[in-house]
């Protein structure tokens, strides 16, 4: 199995719980996925930049405990990491609130020791980001990532893409996100776009209208997720429709989509069709969106 480099952000999360507390845990769409990939036995590391406070370095511990490789973590004195806030509402469905403008993690490709960040990206079998990684970034740290991924890609690298369109990340500017999107897709081997996100930002009509869009960036394998209506595969021009095993009630749909991302690739790199690896996926999200917060307790996830 290759080795996968995920690239993003990791953040503080408080999560509402049933009694209406807020309880402390970490989290970020990367990382979760680069979680669940660990425990799916998968090498996995993860790229970013912290601080030196104490959730900076609970946040290393953390990424340490689950097995995921650090050495592409970068810290700056002074700083701290991001913070969110999870309220679900009675279906289960998560808003957000976030601080996280002055975490380090949006400089990664311009902070002094960048070039080893991408040096160990170029080296990956495999490579993991979203379009909240993409939003993180400068025009100029932009460029060093896709030149990155560019020089990956030559060496016969699998990159892995989820579109996750935030547009308060984007500022408004939906000019901006889609000519970075498409940077990003002309590089990608795998897209794993959720259908909503991609409507919001395309103005797609259907997640086949979506498929047949990101083939014409030359993705080869596209997965497009829709929630309870299940997932389209597309690979080679051949469309499959794999629906949920089971309806679901959800308590929160934190992560349903970093977890599905998760099992897909590690069903993948296993050499599971993409069908299989779809089926897998579902079968994850459905375990994790019975729970609070991003990452299951271990034991739930066993």
């Amino acid at each position: 199995m290759s080795k996968v480099i995920s690239i993003g952000e990791v953040m503080v999360e408080f999560s509402r719980g049933a009694d209406g507390r807020y309880g402390l845990s970490i989290g970020g769409d990367t990382f979760n996925t680069a979680v669940y990939l660990a425990r799916a036995g998968i090498e996995t590391a993860y790229a970013t930049a912290l601080g030196d406070d104490r959730f900076s370095q609970a946040i290393r511990a953390s990424a340490e405990g689950e097995g995921i490789g650090t050495g592409q973590i970068l810290h700056v004195a002074g700083r701290s990491p991001g913070l969110y806030v999870i309220d679900t509402d009675a279906r289960g469905e998560r808003s957000f609130t976030y601080w996280r403008d002055t975490s380090p993690a949006r400089e990664l490709f311009e902070l002094p020791g960048w070039e080893g960040i991408a040096e160990a990206v170029i080296e990956a079998g495999t490579i993991y980001f979203s379009g909240i990684t993409l939003s993180l970034y400068s025009n100029a740290g932009l460029g060093r990532l896709f030149a990155t991924l560019e020089f990956a890609r030559e060496r016969g690298a699998r990159i892995v893409f989820d579109g996750n369109f935030r547009p308060r990340n984007w500022k408004g500017d939906v000019g901006r996100a889609r000519a970075v999107y498409a940077q990003a897709l002309k590089r990608s081997s795998i897209a794993l776009p959720t259908f909503d996100d991609e409507a919001m930002l395309w103005g797609d009509g259907s997640p086949a209208a979506t498929a047949e869009r990101l083939a014409t960036f030359g993705v080869p394998e596209v997965v497009v997720k829709n929630g309870p209506e299940g997932a389209l595969v597309s690979v080679g021009g051949s469309s499959h429709f794999v629906p949920i095993p089971a309806p679901v009630e959800p308590v929160d749909t934190t992560a349903a989509g970093d977890s599905f991302n998760a099992a897909y690739l590690a069903a993948r790199l296993g050499g599971q069709s993409p069908v299989a690896a779809a089926e897998a996926g579902h079968e994850l999200a459905g375990r994790v969106i019975r729970h609070r917060g991003a990452i299951l307790p271990r034991q739930a996830h066993s």
